[in-house]
């Protein structure tokens, strides 16, 4: 044994002392932690915010930013909408009328935009001014004022499109901006769609709900509920298991308990390091259980192994201590970096999550370390009934098999590797990288039907936003400008994804057909000299009855074109900014002199922006950054395997059966249609770091074999006799405890769930069968090269 080794060895008698001659004062410490983390847990909120994904510094990011400081929140309008013509009935109007006004009476909404409760532009000569004056100025009492309503509204091609279409009604309720953020956007939300329900059942319609308000929020909701699902599952998969390998409920107590405790201080932690449940922290309590229970197996049965041969209890657990304790260092130290590399990506989502989990890994691995030996200190002595599990025949007969394989198959293993590897990389190029906005919801989900329903009438919900600088004051009503912004129209308007526009175009369209007297035939841009006779009408733009209010700001400087888009994916959403953003570069900085598009220092800035383009701009940083951080892990874990092995041949063969699990899974991606996206690119680097576990118990028991006296092929036999136990329990509960996931009402976390638990599982089949392969070779070609020295 070297010196370092000698040394290290020491450490961890040290620490085995330590535990054990201190039991009382870490039973104490660990109690009072686990209260503060419970304290903690009180102050645990939801997120309602839209996903930070994007970095701070990243300027889609900061232009985003400035929009909403500049005009509010793009995506606060929730929708109730139906199709049906009964509309058209004086009870039903009446009944959508009512409706407008309950909304509009709850606490939080700002405003409600229907058929019932539009507005009309009226010139007001005396005091050069317009009044805007409702449609409906009461609520109809005959079939004859409704029907004058509707032909007054058919002459107000503003809201066609918008509030109707054919036989389709929509009613837009803007939140209060306060409320979006905050846990009242539930309430908000449940009381607009119960109202709306009340009126559907009345009237017989069928009605849907979207908007980004309501779609958060239910996302949100879904996510709560599930966090406290996955917990009772993951709770009960892992407590079934166990039993099943342990055979005492004593044993299945006190790991569990362990396992609980480390829960509880996931959930602190999140609440201690300021962030809030979102869609991925929420996955860290149950990812914990599942992560968390191959540290006390490994300590069980390293105990239990200890005790049969010492017959002493606290011998054998000091020597399980110090055993088990530095190879789960090491293993928990690959699974945290498997987590903390995500920290690394400058995503505000990913670095919360990396971060949290990264430190509940080692925090639980210090949990285990800690109470399975007190625990077990203080219990009786493990009887024969307890130990039986070691001896289990199914298990050893399969860990004979593969030793036999591993002996005299190597051959056949490796031309089933490599044909696997290439098919599966032949898969991997089938794999597309999109996303959606509700993507992760099944096509049966009442959130998906109802997007899809508005989608259909009223093209979308999804905010597409162009911000303009004119550069100077009062710059936004120039002609040239509006001129402009007019042809930049007539470019989104060919493409069907997006809503008929609202600007300031739009609403000096609205307004001079007002000033017309009403005649649709002048909803159009008003010329030049019509446009400085409005200018009288229009001084107070901050007027809260003014139009333009939410579009430009107050020195008349920016404006702003709004559209809302279908959730047409990232790809095709991709595919429209990079065209539409070229389209208004040259339409708003065309130097018609040089017939070229040329930036000067006046130049109009124009930018689109808004929850669709972060949306997309978010999935394509994330995509690039995760394949960076799966690198990332990979060498990182490399160069853990390498202080430990000192050997970079070592280190070659122990990474390389971590690896062929990720091809195979994206192999499986591809062929089965699954996309990569933010969700499914987690698996990666969670796999490889988790699946690093089982090379790092593989190697350091075939170390110690080896620090014997043993020959390599004899140090591989009694690694998989004693340590593949241990591996085939942990990779069982790992893929039974990922496989919960697939409950999941989000597609992205079942397929998470889904393919780190068939990552996982080939992982555990790869270091039982190749890995030891790897070194059978590697002791052949050393046999042979000493032959050759010799002879």
């Amino acid at each position: 044994m070297s010196k370092k080794t000698k040394r290290f060895s020491n450490f961890w008698k040290n620490i085995a002392e330590l535990i054990l001659n201190h039991r009382i004062k870490w039973l104490s410490g660990i109690g009072i932690i686990t209260l503060f983390m419970g304290y903690q847990i009180t102050q645990l909120e939801l997120s309602y915010e839209l996903p930070k994904i994007l970095p701070q510094n990243d300027e889609s990011f900061q232009l985003y930013e400035d929009f909403k400081a500049r005009y509010g929140e793009d995506g606060n309008v929730m929708v109730i909408a139906f199709k049906s013509k009964k509309v058209n009935d004086l009870a039903t109007y009446n009944a959508w009328y009512s409706l407008s006004k309950e909304i509009k009476g709850i606490k939080g909404i700002k405003n409600v935009l229907s058929i019932a409760n539009l507005f009309e532009v009226v010139k007001n000569d005396s005091v050069k001014k317009f009044d805007f004056k409702p449609v409906v100025a009461e609520m109809p009492k005959t079939q004859v004022e409704l029907d004058s309503i509707f032909k007054k509204i058919s002459r107000l091609p503003f809201y066609d499109g918008f509030v109707y279409n054919l036989d389709a009604q929509l009613m837009a309720v803007t939140f209060d901006q306060t409320m979006l953020n905050s846990k009242d956007r539930i309430t908000l939300s449940i009381k607009v769609k119960e109202a709306g329900e009340r009126f559907g059942e009345k009237q017989q319609i069928k009605m849907h709900y979207s908007g980004m308000p309501y779609i958060r929020t239910n996302f949100m909701s879904k996510v709560r509920d599930e966090l406290s699902m996955f917990m009772v599952l993951a709770f009960l998969v892992t407590t079934f298991i166990l039993y099943l390998f342990f055979r005492s409920f004593r044993v299945v107590f006190y790991a569990t308990m362990v396992v609980l405790i480390s829960v509880l201080w996931s959930v602190g932690f999140i609440a201690l390091f300021g962030y809030k449940i979102s869609i991925l922290t929420g996955l860290i309590p149950p990812l914990i259980i599942v992560i968390g229970i191959p540290n006390s197996i490994f300590l069980i049965n390293k105990y239990q192994e200890e005790y049969l041969k010492v017959k002493n209890k606290v011998k054998a657990l000091s020597i399980s201590i110090e055993k088990i304790g530095k190879t789960t260092f090491i293993a928990n130290l690959t699974t945290f970096i498997g987590f903390f590399v995500f920290y690394f990506t400058g995503s505000p989502l990913l670095l919360e999550f990396g971060l949290v989990a990264a430190v509940c890994v080692m925090a639980t691995w210090a949990i285990s370390l800690i109470l399975i030996p007190t625990i077990f200190s203080y219990v009786s002595e493990p009887k024969e009934k307890h130990v039986r599990h070691l001896e289990n025949k199914k298990i050893s007969n399969f860990l004979q098999k593969v030793d036999y394989v591993v002996h005299h198959k190597r051959n056949l293993v490796y031309t089933v590797v490599f044909a696997l590897v290439v098919v599966a990389v032949i898969g991997a190029f089938k794999i597309n990288a999109i996303g959606y906005v509700v993507d992760d919801l099944p096509e049966k989900d009442p959130i998906y039907t109802d997007l899809k329903f508005i989608e259909d009438n009223f093209h979308g919900v999804v905010p597409f936003e162009v911000s303009i600088d004119s550069k100077e004051k009062d710059g936004v009503f120039n002609p040239k400008l509006l001129t402009q912004i007019r042809l930049l129209q007539r470019e989104f308007a060919k493409y069907p994804e997006f809503t008929k526009p609202l600007s300031i175009v739009e609403g000096l369209k609205f307004i001079y057909q007002g000033y017309r007297g009403g005649d649709p035939k002048y909803y159009r841009v008003p010329p030049a000299l019509e446009l400085q006779k409005l200018a009288e009408y229009t001084q107070d733009v901050k007027g809260k009855e003014n139009m333009f209010s939410a579009f430009i700001d107050s020195t008349k400087r920016y404006t702003r074109v709004s559209f809302q888009s279908t959730d047409v994916g990232t790809v095709r959403m991709r595919e429209m900014f990079t065209a539409l953003q070229a389209k208004a570069d040259t339409i708003f900085n065309f130097d018609k002199s040089s017939n070229e598009w040329k930036p000067t220092e006046k130049q109009v800035d124009v930018k689109l922006t808004g929850n669709g383009v972060v949306f997309t701009k978010g999935n394509d940083y994330l995509l690039g950054n995760l394949r960076d951080s799966t690198i990332l892990a990979i060498l990182l874990v490399s160069l853990v395997m390498a202080t430990q092995f000192l050997s970079y041949r070592t280190v070659l063969i122990s990474t390389i059966p971590s690896i062929i699990p990720l091809i195979i899974t994206a192999g499986i991606m591809g062929y089965f249609g699954i996309p990569l996206k933010p969700s499914t690119t987690l698996i990666f680097s969670i796999a490889f770091g988790i699946a690093s576990d089982g090379t790092i118990y593989f190697l350091t028991k075939y170390k110690e074999e080896i620090e014997k006296g043993h020959t390599i092929s004899e140090s591989v036999s009694n690694t998989i006799k004693f340590t593949g136990i241990s591996m085939f329990y942990t990779a069982i509960i790992l893929f039974f405890g990922f496989g919960i996931f697939v409950a999941s009402g989000f597609k992205g976390t079942v397929f998470l769930g889904l393919l780190v638990s068939i990552t996982l599982l080939i992982g555990m089949v790869s270091n039982l069968i190749l890995l030891p392969c790897f070194l059978m070779t590697l002791d052949k070609r050393q046999t042979m090269k000493e032959l050759r020295k010799n002879a």
